[in-house]
């Protein structure tokens, strides 16, 4: 798992005649509702999309999304945070289920790019009105799905100076 971690990268360009097949998506979605969430609460929902001109409207209205004109796919993540759920934690649930997204798809051989949505007011906002998302739900995340084209170098590392061990 580590090596995985490890190699996952954040795509901004991907090969647009490779699309996302359904089964993949439904793989990804599986993995997705399979994070762990407070008192298991599961305050989540997605939209899987594949429609060409919404992936281009995507790319137009948020501003760190434009790798959505060449991806073949997306998820949106929409939070619940209603009454009736742990107060406060849909951010950690929701971005625990994003992750879990993003290493299945390193799994199946898809790169991925996580776009941050929530708590930006005209990301939600434009996300929101595009995909039919209406109030308590909140557009949370939008993650560019397909076949990398480039693949960066690796930027993240280890920081033992960041760590404390307390025995």
């Amino acid at each position: 798992m580590l090596e995985a971690i490890q190699s996952r990268r954040s795509i901004r360009e991907y090969k647009t005649d490779k699309p996302v097949s359904k089964e993949q998506l439904k793989d990804l979605l599986e993995a997705a509702m399979l994070a762990p969430s407070a008192c298991n609460s599961r305050p989540w929902e997605f939209i899987a999309v594949t429609n060409r001109k919404t992936l281009d409207t995507i790319a137009e209205i948020h501003p760190n999304a434009k790798m959505c004109a060449t991806a073949t796919a997306a998820i949106i993540v929409v939070a619940l945070p209603q009454e009736g759920r742990p107060e406060g934690y849909f951010p950690q649930d929701c971005g625990a289920a994003t992750q879990n997204i993003l290493l299945e798809a390193y799994h199946l051989g898809l790169g991925t790019c996580w776009c941050g949505v929530y708590p930006k007011a005209d990301r939600m906002e434009s996300i929101a009105k595009l995909l039919g998302i209406e109030a308590p739900r909140l557009p949370f995340a939008v993650i560019a799905i397909g076949t990398a084209a480039v693949t960066p170098e690796q930027r993240g590392f280890f920081e033992a100076g960041k760590v404390r061990y307390v025995d």
